[in-house]
């Protein structure tokens, strides 16, 4: 069963007339406004931080969720929070993961900066 499309959404990311496009939209990716959109998040103001080792073959990654920030400035504060911590890590689809356990040095270095921290999760 195929997915239905927008009338925006033509599936092409790639013109070699007109180079990168989005794919939401169709527009060159300099002139594209749907991304800006998307990263603004609307959340609850509570930042969440848990432990995952599902999938990791039993490696555990901190996960950081709830940041009320664009993706620029999000990348720039894992940046951050990965030297702190002295360990890798990545941004998915707005979650931080870093890599090891790292929830306490992560909540003491969010409060920091004026966040609102709890653990979730066991």
């Amino acid at each position: 069963m195929m997915k239905k499309r927008n009338a925006g959404e033509s599936g092409l990311v790639y013109s070699t007339e007109q180079g990168r496009l989005c794919p939401s939209c169709g527009k060159k990716s300099g002139q594209c406004c749907c991304q800006k959109q998307r990263s603004a998040r609307k959340l609850d103001g509570i930042v969440r931080i848990s432990l995952d080792r599902k999938g990791r073959k039993g490696k555990g990654v901190t996960i950081v969720t709830g940041l009320p920030l664009v993706d620029n400035d999000l990348k720039q504060l894992t940046k951050k929070l990965k030297q702190q911590c002295g360990s890798g890590g990545t941004v998915k689809q707005g979650v931080v993961e870093i890599q090891g356990d790292h929830r306490q040095t992560l909540v003491e270095e969010l409060k920091k900066q004026g966040y609102q921290v709890k653990l979730a999760g066991g």
